[in-house]
């Protein structure tokens, strides 16, 4: 592999990190109200992802500008799900604007439309009780076959 090959392989995974943390501004937002725990998932989020505040506070600045971006593998896909799941739960205020956006991001990141609502519960239940992503991955994928 070539330099610029890696260069774009780097390049690709910001690109996914921006639009990953734009799907959590969203889910943030859609209620109306940004609240402080919000906001600090979404920088513990931002930091696990490479991206620093300032950064984020550009990402949320021009939010229209970062375009959506599936990930490619399925793991990944997963994980962006779960945080945005938790993202919609960690004010303990679930309204019904956010359970209808991650019911959208759910299609969208190509979860079955019929399983959606349990996929999400069942998320909201392992975050509940603790567990992180891979854990609920492996606890929820008996409802994903």
């Amino acid at each position: 592999m070539n330099f610029s090959e890696i260069l774009n392989l780097f390049r690709q995974g910001k690109a996914g990190a921006k639009s990953h943390m734009k799907n959590l501004i969203e889910m943030a937002a859609v209620d109306g109200h940004f609240d402080k725990v919000e906001y600090e998932l979404l920088k513990t989020i931002a930091k696990r992802n490479g991206i620093s505040e300032g950064q984020l506070k550009s990402i949320q600045q021009a939010s229209g500008e970062v375009v959506f971006e599936l990930p490619k593998d399925a793991n990944e896909r997963f994980h962006q799900f779960y945080d945005l799941v938790h993202m919609m739960t960690i004010d303990n205020e679930v309204h019904q604007e956010e359970i209808k956006l991650c019911n959208l991001f759910a299609i969208k990141f190509g979860y079955p439309k019929d399983k959606a609502d349990s996929l999400i519960e069942s998320i909201q239940g392992n975050i509940q009780h603790g567990h992180d992503h891979a854990e609920t991955m492996v606890r929820v994928s008996l409802m994903l076959t």
